[in-house]
């Protein structure tokens, strides 16, 4: 499994995968409702404007759209390699989509035609939208910062704060800013405010680890990051097979950490936050191996385990 997402205002979800398919399941009633396959793997996907139609990337360097209403499957636009992240930009009503050949693109889906076409510092490894920004991340721990009303060049271009490779950024839910996650089990909180004040908020946190009897320390590659959508408090997955809920806010974990039987390979909370998907699929970060099969659960969430922690007044 390679990416999931909840449908705006329905639970409907998305999964693609690196068996070339993406399909869309109920979650209520459990059931695998449409799919459609891809020529190589998938390694995203997302919703369009509404639940009638999705997008999707991978290895066949395309990205497709698809309408479940028509069951009409057909190509929006092309890069040079394969095609890392994509997302919908609900302002523009453009597709967004970042690629292994160093280029951010938005494509109109209506018309199929490209609309922009950026060059990057590097591979796209992750991006996220928010309200009228793009973030991207690439190798070489390079950010990308860009205002939706000008794609033509970055806003901003920071460095990573954290030492290793990026594996993931999400959006904070209220615009202000990012979370990026690494390969070595730290997650930083970033904003997009250049001021002193929202600068002097930032910080980064280790999480993912285990130690055994000897002390050693064994560090994890954070995978996967979801904000809950009404209350801005977030979870992380990593290789550790592990899902830990986190207040970024107040600095808090909210919780033990929830063990699944493989790596998290993605999280998608549904639309009011109530359940939170959990895809538990080797992502082959200890090469070939027996391992578990690829598994999506639905946490229902309570109130207590998403709600912020403020700290106490004296």
């Amino acid at each position: 499994i390679s990416a999931m997402a909840f449908a705006p205002d329905h639970n409907l979800l998305l999964i693609s995968s690196w068996n070339s398919e993406v399909a869309m399941y109920d979650v209520l009633t459990n059931v695998k409702k449409a799919g459609y396959t891809h020529k190589g793997a998938v390694l995203d996907c997302c919703w369009g404007e509404d639940q009638t139609k999705c997008f999707s990337s991978g290895v066949d360097k395309s990205i497709t759209a698809y309408d479940f209403e028509t069951q009409a499957q057909r190509t929006i636009g092309q890069h040079d390699k394969a095609v890392k992240g994509v997302a919908y930009q609900k302002d523009l009503a453009c597709v967004v989509s970042g690629s292994w050949d160093k280029t951010l693109k938005t494509w109109d889906p209506r018309q199929g035609t490209c609309a922009s076409n950026a060059g990057l510092p590097d591979k796209c490894f992750t991006l996220a939208v928010s309200q009228n920004r793009i973030v991207v991340g690439t190798a070489n721990r390079h950010v990308l910062i860009y205002d939706v009303r000008n794609l033509s060049e970055p806003e901003q271009q920071r460095e990573s704060s954290l030492k290793f490779q990026t594996r993931c950024i999400r959006c904070f839910p209220n615009g202000g800013g990012y979370a990026l996650s690494s390969i070595e089990g730290r997650v930083a909180m970033e904003y997009f405010d250049l001021d002193a004040a929202s600068q002097a908020k930032k910080y980064a946190f280790k999480c993912h680890r285990a130690q055994d009897d000897k002390g050693v320390d064994t560090v994890y590659p954070v995978n996967s990051l979801a904000f809950h959508p009404i209350h801005g408090t977030f979870a992380t997955g990593g290789c550790d097979g592990k899902v830990i809920m986190w207040d970024g806010e107040n600095k808090k974990r909210l919780q033990a950490p929830w063990a699944y039987p493989t790596s998290i390979a993605a999280l998608a909370f549904s639309p009011t936050g109530a359940i939170l998907a959990v895809a538990s699929s080797y992502t082959y970060e200890e090469g070939e191996k027996e391992h578990p099969p690829d598994k999506v659960f639905f946490r229902p969430m309570s109130e207590q385990e998403v709600k912020p922690r403020p700290k106490q007044g004296l």
